[in-house]
């Protein structure tokens, strides 16, 4: 987990199961005060979507999460929590 000065964490869930990158995501999640406005979750992609497609169906109606957005990069997802 890397938090930068801009308001975004990442989290790397490469390699973890689909129950441990939800106990990573949840407490990123839960910790997340309002000077982030961003979770980037680095998922990978060259091992299947398994994890991917879990962030993407199991965040899209979570309570702190505005939207998800996916990028050019195929290995990440951003779950946005607020706009700036």
């Amino acid at each position: 987990m890397n938090q930068n000065n801009s308001g975004i964490i990442e989290l790397d869930i490469h390699g973890m199961t689909k129950y441990q990158a939800k106990i990573s995501i949840d407490s990123q999640l839960k910790k997340a005060n309002g000077s982030i406005y961003r979770i980037r979750i680095i998922h990978g992609y060259r091992n299947g979507t398994e994890l991917k497609d879990m962030v993407q169906k199991d965040y899209k109606n979570h309570k702190k999460v505005k939207r998800i957005e996916i990028g050019m990069n195929a290995g990440v997802t951003d779950l946005v929590l607020r706009d700036l």
